[in-house]
């Protein structure tokens, strides 16, 4: 119960948030969650997850790297460091949260908050590994039984090297897969791979300079219907994100294709153009 205390005082205080006279159990008053809003390399900010909580985020990304028995998060090999893992960065802290949320990660949110773990270096032996670290995290995750969901507070996504044969293997699951577009429509079940993200430009050559030309407009929300029929959420990375008229005129239309997952590194820039131009979130 101390080490639960101690790293939800330490978010709040990272956050600038009042602390609640009981930091275990009481909840904390947050922004707005934003459902679009995911954190691509959320671990290159300055606090990694406090910075995307802070502005509403409800996804983040973390790569990691098996390195000498631990889940280390770094973008590059080189850049790992002993002791900066997946559990201290973001299990722990998202942990904490939950609890002290009352099964949430956003105060009074009932949304499911998105871990996207992009693994870096080979892909069964490490997500043996994190399989094996989610266990003690398992009260907090949606979970897969047998074909059967139990929706939990945060939902682990494994991208990047995915074992697809080796979680296909489970019977019993703690992360979801993240597909790419040449799998729509191969009857893959939304169980198994909740989502589909994929490189934009590797599908659309327009990057917000001039209007977008229709037949790729058509394009994407044909991509987006037949994921969203399926069941899959949809992502894109490599969009433009440089402040700028291109990056909000692609924004508009992923927004308004319904597209699931925004990515971004530009967390005030996400932020704030949500608030002003997603329906679901403008007041």
């Amino acid at each position: 119960m101390r080490r639960m205390n101690v790293l939800v005082l330490s978010l709040v205080a990272c956050l600038g948030l009042a602390a609640p006279a009981n930091a275990a159990t009481a909840s904390w008053q947050g922004p707005q969650p934003l459902e679009r809003a995911h954190a691509h390399n959320d671990y290159e900010h300055d606090r990694p997850l406090f910075d995307a909580v802070e502005h509403g985020f409800t996804s983040v990304e973390a790569d990691v790297w098996l390195v000498d028995g631990e889940l280390r998060v770094a973008h590059d090999l080189v850049e790992t460091r002993e002791g900066r893992t997946l559990e201290s960065l973001y299990l722990d802290p998202l942990n904490s949260l939950v609890r002290a949320n009352k099964g949430s990660v956003h105060p009074g949110w009932r949304g499911q908050f998105q871990l996207l773990i992009d693994i870096k270096s080979d892909g069964s032996t490490t997500y043996a590994a994190i399989d094996e670290a989610l266990r003690d995290y398992r009260s907090m995750l949606t979970q897969w039984a047998n074909g059967h969901e139990r929706p939990g507070a945060v939902e682990v996504v494994i991208s990047g090297n995915r074992p697809r044969a080796d979680m296909l293997g489970q019977r019993v699951r703690l992360a979801g897969y993240d597909g790419r577009l040449s799998d729509l429509g191969t009857g893959v079940p939304a169980g198994f791979m909740p989502l589909v993200s994929d490189n934009w430009t590797r599908h659309f050559t327009w990057h917000g300079i001039g209007p977008m030309p229709q037949s790729q407009r058509e394009k994407l929300h044909r991509i987006v219907a037949e994921a969203h029929t399926a069941g899959y959420r949809v992502r894109f990375w490599a969009t433009p994100d440089i402040d700028g008229a291109g990056r909000q005129a692609v924004w508009r239309e992923l927004v308004a294709a319904d597209v699931d997952h925004l990515n971004t590194d530009d967390l005030p820039g996400l932020r704030d153009f949500l608030l002003e131009n997603d329906p679901e979130e403008s007041s």
